[in-house]
């Protein structure tokens, strides 16, 4: 496995993103060209359309939903527990202070460049993005998916 960094930190589920999406895609996409392109069978394919795009939707929302919401607490606790190791002193003050991204793009940081960049990102409101670009030395995450 190649070396975690800014360019490949995102990861993707297979069977999810590149077999059972682009299938549903394709089904979606066929159904629609059916309902003008077949005149006798068009209120089946406006049905079938109908729920296959359900079935999409609901496939990449419930995903993302528990998967990312679940995740997002984790790393909000990370953060919690990685800022009381650090400074001896509860986050909430701080944490109020930072949106989402700022503080999972920090979990990136090791321990001195995370004080730096922490100061930085409650100084100048930089983005998670900006945080991200500013690590000289990544820490991966593997775990994140």
């Amino acid at each position: 496995m190649k070396t975690q960094n800014y360019q490949n930190h995102r990861k993707f589920y297979a069977p999810h993103h590149f077999i059972y999406l682009p299938l549903v895609i394709f089904l979606q996409d066929f159904g629609v060209y059916k309902i003008f392109n077949d005149s006798v069978n068009q209120l089946m394919w406006i049905l079938f359309s109908a729920v296959i795009f359900l079935i999409l939707f609901l496939a990449v929302m419930v995903r993302q939903h528990y998967a990312l919401g679940l995740q997002n607490r984790i790393v909000r606790l990370e953060f919690k527990q990685r800022y009381f190791e650090l400074f001896s002193l509860r986050s909430d003050k701080v944490e109020e202070k930072l949106n989402f991204s700022q503080i999972a793009a920090l979990r990136f940081a090791y321990d001195d460049e995370f004080k730096i960049l922490l100061e930085k990102a409650l100084k100048e409101n930089l983005s998670g993005d900006e945080i991200k670009k500013s690590i000289t030395n990544w820490r991966a995450d593997e775990h994140r998916i």
